[in-house]
């Protein structure tokens, strides 16, 4: 995978919080694949690619961040709650 060199301006005072330049660079890829993978515009495969984890890695990346894997519309939520109970009937209480 090739890569592309870019400068980014950064306020001096940020390296005075105890963050290096190396760090700089990890976090700027890590919020841009996660921003991609937020807007559907890569899957979390290949997300934890591009940061040299495993899908299952990525997917405990963005659980440590806080971030929701999936993140459903009102309707969509209540279609899978509807394809759920048509697989398990609930057993009625008496």
């Amino acid at each position: 995978m090739g890569t592309v060199v870019m400068q980014v301006s950064i306020p001096e005072i940020l390296f005075s919080f105890g963050i290096g330049k190396e760090e700089v660079q990890s976090r700027i890829k890590k919020w841009l694949v996660i921003s991609l993978f937020r807007e559907g515009r890569i899957s979390s495969g290949k997300a934890g690619s591009l940061l040299g984890l495993s899908r299952r890695e990525f997917l405990d990346l963005l659980d440590e961040e806080g971030i929701a894997y999936f993140d459903y519309s009102t309707e969509e939520l209540e279609d899978e709650f509807k394809a759920v109970r048509k697989l398990k009937p609930v057993k009625e209480q008496p």
